[in-house]
């Protein structure tokens, strides 16, 4: 998910034939990048995986900027764009990549599921946005659901890919919590950036962030062509189009349902891993998927008990 966009108004009202079509293609694209990701990082690692999403992205997107004639609003705010890239961006993407090869991608979408929560509790921390009783205990159940889910995979030792499952879901949740970072920062510093210079933009400073990274972690092997199609992939179809299609649902649905694809994201991530790399839903995961979504729904107000 892209927390950038939060800041992004809401044009008219909803028109429910437009934006259904929208919400289930974005729904399934986001719910792929786990997938893709997965196959990218077994050859490439975390790091250079990573590094080449997002400058695959970069290379997509910004030729819509200069075509739009916005690169000089581009190269105005380009510090306050490329720091948010980092954070909503380079450091995410490095983290799902880490965490996906040690735990499945519907365990890791279920965790990303938790992104509009986090996003709440910092805006309360950093902007002085008070939930009510209502979100708050929200909050609650959501990292209750959390905690239960990350006590399922609590062991710190080493599996097969030689990284602990515990700590492949803390990764996810750092991910989740730069998220959140990078929706409040935008909202306070980049409030009516044009939702595309903000795409691009930050797609430039991920792509510098993990540059040095990437190459000093690049394989010493040159990955197959099933690696680098699934990069080609997630850089171009579930970075590049999928800002484009969100952008354009925020407008016809309005920031809360756009938001809210959050929750449909896994149904479709545990698909696609169950179909083709053969991986198994547990109960208990299920169990902690309605326990998060609930909560976040509480939390981020698309849920309220009581008037």
């Amino acid at each position: 998910m892209n927390a950038d966009t939060a800041a992004a108004p809401a044009a008219g009202l909803a028109r429910p034939k437009n934006w259904l079509a929208d919400f289930v293609l974005l729904a399934a694209i986001w719910g792929s990048s786990f997938l893709f990701m997965r196959i990218g990082a077994v050859e490439f690692g975390a790091l250079p995986t990573a590094a080449v999403r997002v400058t695959i992205a970069a290379l997509f997107l910004l030729p819509l900027v200069w075509l739009r004639g916005l690169l000089p609003e581009l190269k105005t705010h380009w510090r306050k764009v490329f720091l948010v890239g980092v954070l909503n961006s380079g450091i995410p993407f490095a983290c799902f990549a880490f965490a996906l090869l040690s735990i499945t991608t519907g365990l890791s979408s279920i965790i990303n599921a938790t992104v509009p929560m986090f996003g709440a509790l910092i805006a309360w921390l950093w902007l002085r946005d008070k939930p009510d009783t209502s979100r708050l205990l929200g909050l609650l159940i959501g990292f209750a659901g959390v905690a239960l889910l990350a006590w399922d995979k609590a062991t710190f030792k080493p599996d097969a890919s030689g990284i602990a499952p515990g700590w492949a879901v803390l990764a996810c949740l750092l991910a989740c919590v730069c998220y959140g970072i990078s929706a409040s920062y935008t909202k306070r510093y980049l409030t009516g950036m044009p939702p595309l210079v903000t795409a691009a933009g930050s797609q430039v400073g991920a792509s510098l962030g993990l540059a040095l990274p990437a190459l000093w972690f690049w394989p010493a092997r040159m990955p197959g062509t099933h690696a680098w199609l699934a990069l080609l992939a997630v850089g171009v179809l579930c970075t590049g189009v999928a800002y484009i299609v969100f952008f354009r649902l925020i407008e016809n649905a309005g920031p809360p349902r756009a938001l809210s694809v959050t929750f449909v994201v896994p149904v479709f991530a545990v698909l696609y891993g169950v179909l083709l790399l053969g991986e198994t839903v547990t109960p208990w995961m299920l169990l902690c998927a309605a326990i998060i979504v609930c909560g976040t729904a509480l939390a981020t107000g698309l849920l309220r008990l009581g008037r």
